[in-house]
């Protein structure tokens, strides 16, 4: 018996095997975004559903996917979203939070300038500070990353005394 013949007398292999792919496509290369999750969950069950005789055409069964699709959606778009958007709290794995720099353009809640190794850095004030801004040529202190901007407090805000 080929590939073929087998696939057009099992269809729930096939559902299994694009829920298999589907699933580790999402984990592997997009991430748990969605689209494919909500794909490989709704091929899963509908496999599940073809192979104990619930649904049993591909008419039926594509049915079965598209609705299952906008089910799975509707029920885990919210918890998959809060998920994501959790974060882990502020970096505190980089090398430069605690060090002291000085500031070269006037720090802020939104922008500003520090000078750390040669380098001209983003800055913004740290959401925990007490200062509402630091001065050029005041010292400060890189309290965390975000992304590529040093978030930073004026070293009385620190306690640190360096």
């Amino acid at each position: 018996m080929d590939f073929a013949q087998y696939f057009s007398e099992n269809h729930s292999a096939v559902l299994f095997v694009i829920a298999a792919i589907s699933l580790a496509v999402e984990l592997t290369i997009i991430g748990l975004s969605g689209p494919l999750l909500f794909f490989a969950l709704a091929c899963f069950t509908t496999a599940f559903l073809s192979h104990f005789g619930v649904v049993n055409s591909w008419e039926s069964e594509t049915l079965s996917v598209g609705l299952l699709m906008v089910f799975f959606a509707a029920i885990l778009w919210k918890p998959l979203q809060a998920f994501q958007n959790s974060g882990g709290g502020p970096d505190t794995s980089s090398d430069m939070i605690g060090q002291q720099v000085a500031c070269t353009q006037e720090i802020t809640q939104t922008s500003g300038n520090i000078r750390y190794s040669g380098i001209q850095w983003n800055a913004r004030l740290a959401p925990s500070g007490q200062n509402s801004g630091i001065a050029v040529g005041e010292v400060c202190v890189i309290a965390g990353v975000d992304g590529n901007v040093m978030l930073v407090q004026a070293i009385q805000d620190t306690g640190n005394t360096r």
